[in-house]
């Protein structure tokens, strides 16, 4: 009888580790991310804990399997930045300077009065436009206008602002400037001009008043090293496109059209380097025709 406990102790020993190995196994497989072959190290366990032998603490360790990357798609290359293209530079007050449009016909001038000084005259002389009135003289200043009888009338000889207060006009085309550059205050001549368009406008309130810029000198002039130079002339028009955003009156910068890339009055467009000569004032009146108000 005693042999037969002996055999069926053993059976129940086998059967106690084979349930420990399953155990372990089932265990094993059962835990995430449990590497593979991590089996027989749990069955040497088992083991050992059935027979009474004491386990090494050093497990082998199992190496880790190698998690690819993940392969981020190389980023798609920038197009080239295109600059983009830098307008031309404008004057700080270039909201009231008279834009280029297709030309008008010279009837567009017939209801103009230009008013001026000896460089309007040049203009009536020369340019070959036959419509419009002229009130203009030698010397004329912003302040000469109304006070200087120049202008003769049916009641003898008037000052021009007088003389314009009899006319019809629906447009005023002034350009006066170029005797008061030698004035000791640039703002005397930005107050006076400014009454002028005052009195313009009080004597034809529906009519447009228009300044036009001072025409620059030529680099003859510029040479004598008088008050009459570009620089001056130069302060003078940004005072009159001041003014033209205060009175609210077009502005059309007829300069451009005659000053070379020296800044200059192109020397072919003058005889004595100050007033236009008949290519010069055909030159303006081109201009004037392609800016109209």
């Amino acid at each position: 009888m005693a042999g037969k406990r002996k055999k069926q102790s053993g059976i129940g020993v086998r059967h106690l580790v084979e349930g420990v190995l399953l155990t372990a196994a089932l265990a094993l497989l059962l835990t995430p991310g449990a590497p593979a072959g991590a089996v027989p190290v749990a069955q040497d366990e088992a083991e050992a804990c059935v027979s009474g032998q004491q386990m090494s603490s050093q497990v082998p360790q199992t190496e880790e399997p190698q998690v690819p990357e993940s392969q981020t798609p190389a980023p798609e290359p920038k197009a080239p930045e295109v600059p983009e293209e830098t307008a031309p530079a404008q004057p700080e007050n270039a909201s009231m300077i008279v834009p280029e449009s297709e030309p008008v016909e010279d009837t567009y001038f017939s209801d103009v009065v230009f008013l001026g000084d000896s460089r309007t005259e040049g203009f009536h002389l020369y340019s070959g436009l036959q419509e419009g009135q002229y009130l203009y003289a030698v010397g004329a200043t912003v302040a000469s206008v109304f006070d200087k009888a120049t202008e003769q009338t049916d009641a003898g000889k008037v000052p021009m602002l007088d003389a314009l207060a009899q006319m019809e006009c629906g447009k005023v085309y002034v350009m006066l400037g170029v005797n008061e550059l030698g004035w000791p205050r640039s703002q005397t001549y930005y107050d006076q001009y400014g009454k002028v368009i005052d009195r313009i406008r009080q004597d034809h309130p529906d009519a447009e008043v228009v300044i036009q810029s001072l025409l620059p000198v030529s680099a003859s002039q510029e040479a004598k090293g008088s008050y009459v130079n570009n620089e001056r002339i130069a302060e003078y028009n940004e005072l009159l496109l001041q003014l033209a955003v205060e009175k609210n009156c077009p502005y059309v910068n007829v300069a451009e059209a005659v000053t070379g890339e020296d800044g200059c009055l192109k020397p072919e467009l003058t005889s004595d380097g100050v007033h236009l000569n008949k290519a010069g004032c055909a030159v303006w009146l081109d201009y004037l025709r392609t800016h109209p108000v």
